[in-house]
């Protein structure tokens, strides 16, 4: 017989761990729409997020596109008695600067599994695309 962690939804353990995570909250990040299979955050422009002048920071960005794949990968996912999941492997490219804008993390699964692989396209705020990323991800 399964236990009830066994047959939670992991779109309730993706909210709950966006909601308390300290380091999304120290980011801004927020949860605009999470779906089966899908998730889509945003983060707020700070002053806090270039390294020098407007440019939000590489790291910020690809830190929201990992928050992305991780809540994207959880949601429609059970939740397994034992957790212990992970980001396996990240490649980002960078397609221009987000000058002073908030961006928009759309992460999507493409094949879902133990190994879970995702899309993730980030944008700012106005549409400009400024990244896109392939995520491999162990629930």
């Amino acid at each position: 017989m399964s236990s009830p962690e066994q047959q939670a939804d992991g779109a309730e353990l993706a909210r709950g761990w966006l909601s308390n995570s300290p380091f999304v909250a120290h980011l801004g990040i927020v949860l605009d729409d999470l779906a089966p299979d899908r998730a889509r955050l945003s983060m707020p422009f700070s002053d806090s997020l270039p390294p020098v002048g407007d440019v939000v920071h590489g790291g910020a960005i690809s830190s929201l596109i990992d928050t992305a794949a991780a809540a994207a990968a959880w949601s429609g996912a059970k939740v397994p008695e034992r957790i212990r999941a992970s980001t396996i492997g990240i490649g980002v490219e960078f397609l221009a600067p987000a000058h002073g804008r908030s961006v928009v993390a759309d992460g999507r699964v493409l094949r879902r599994g133990a190994i879970t692989f995702l899309a993730v396209d980030v944008a700012t705020d106005d549409g400009e695309q400024v990244a896109t990323a392939l995520v491999t991800y162990r629930l």
